[in-house]
């Protein structure tokens, strides 16, 4: 339906926006997380980080797309 793929594109420039607004390292370890697939181990080592830090951004970066969600779509 097309107002389905409205409705997804809409969404998708919505996400796009919240992404935008994290710190850069935090989108980067999103981004090679998600959309590279790398692993946490591999993402250390491209970022020149502790394995724990990647944990630690990306945890930041779901909570504050997770609370900014939930301000937009509520």
């Amino acid at each position: 339906l097309p107002t389905d793929n409205l409705e997804r594109q809409e969404l998708t420039a919505k996400i796009a926006n919240l992404l935008d607004q994290l710190a850069e390292k935090e989108k980067h370890v999103i981004s090679l997380y998600y959309y590279e697939e790398l692993s946490q181990k591999e993402i250390a080592e491209v970022l020149s980080v502790s394995e724990g830090r990647v944990s630690q951004l990306h945890s930041q970066a779901l909570v504050k797309l997770k609370l900014k969600m939930q301000s937009h779509l509520f």
